[in-house]
């Protein structure tokens, strides 16, 4: 039987700082430049998620796209979209707000949320703008 990778993407606006507490205000603006904006600026971010699982003879799918976009929707969109990350998402309490932090962030989300049954998640794409862009493989299979 076959092994298909399925990939579905989803599209969120939010808004972050990046700012390390650790560091001084000297330093974060040294490193992060005008991303270190006091009030913070944003992007539409596109995340797509890779599924790779066997097709179901019976659907002719490796997953059913609606469960998959409920999924996302639940655990991601609605989380994401339109918040000031630093301040509205939980994850990023006493970190920075940057794009491999949210890839991993997305990663346990849907881990924690991964229904059983489901084909296995592979691989995560966050992209930030045209030009920047996180992946991250999934080496282990969510059950």
């Amino acid at each position: 039987m076959a092994t298909l990778r399925l990939t579905h993407t989803y599209r969120f606006s939010a808004s972050h700082r990046l700012h390390a507490p650790e560091l001084s205000d000297e330093e974060n603006q040294r490193l992060y430049g005008r991303c270190n904006n006091p009030h913070g600026h944003g992007h539409n971010y596109v995340v797509a998620v890779t599924v790779e699982g066997a097709v179901d003879p019976a659907t002719g799918m490796v997953v059913p796209p609606g469960a998959l976009d409920e999924l996302l929707q639940r655990q991601v969109v609605s989380v994401y979209d339109h918040k000031y990350l630093n301040f509205d998402v939980p994850e990023y309490a006493g970190i920075t707000a940057t794009t491999e932090n949210m890839a991993v962030a997305i990663q346990e989300r849907l881990r924690a949320a991964w229904p059983a049954g489901f084909p296995a998640l592979v691989h995560l794409r966050v992209q930030e703008t045209k030009r920047n862009s996180i992946e991250l493989s999934v080496i282990e299979e969510v059950v």
